[in-house]
């Protein structure tokens, strides 16, 4: 079972290590593959790092035996996240995958190209994020798929999808906007 985290990772930042251990132990994976998107689509390229610098930092923070870290979208040439999982799963028959993200991911994914192919096609584990999370709970996409909410990570593997899970964990305070923020000023 591998746990994926996509993201711009700009800069890989302590907290994304605090969720990748957490889903590891909690949703039992065998590992967590950060995928270091080349653009977000919906973030402006305008303070993006590049994508070697970006990779680099995200490899240096890893720093776990079971958290891989590549850039498959950039190999690929996938865009969104919806023909990233579809591509995973042609590539990796074998493998189950759940999607990590946090809270503030679930408040916008209804933002995001083909999001419900997402919740259809893979497990999904959110992680409590402050100051997302009551609004992540109230959300288009948790409303959608309520009835499929797990409520028993540990089952989340076992459980076709639909089905998604909300991860209440020690809250980190790594935040890549803040990490710029103090970088810059």
């Amino acid at each position: 079972m591998i746990g994926v985290l996509g993201g711009s990772f700009n800069p890989a930042h302590e907290g994304h290590l605090h969720i990748s251990l957490a889903a590891l132990r909690q949703l039992r994976l065998d590992q967590v593959w950060w995928l270091v998107s080349p653009q977000n689509p919906l973030k402006p390229a305008f303070g993006m790092a590049r994508l070697s610098e970006r990779l680099g930092a995200a490899v240096d923070m890893a720093r776990h035996p079971h958290v891989r870290v590549s850039a498959l979208e950039q190999d690929w040439g996938t865009h969104y996240t919806a023909d990233t999982i579809a591509m995973l799963q042609r590539r990796f028959p074998r493998c189950r995958f759940i999607w990590l993200m946090g809270a503030d991911n679930l408040q916008q994914i209804s933002r995001w190209e083909r999001w419900p192919r997402i919740f259809q096609s893979v497990a999904v584990a959110v992680f409590d994020r402050s100051p997302y999370s009551r609004e992540a709970i109230a959300s288009k996409a948790a409303g959608r798929f309520s009835r499929w909410r797990q409520n028993r990570p540990g089952r989340l593997a076992r459980t076709p999808p639909p089905a998604w899970t909300y991860m209440h964990i020690r809250r980190h305070p790594a935040s890549a906007t803040m990490i710029r923020r103090q970088s810059a000023g």
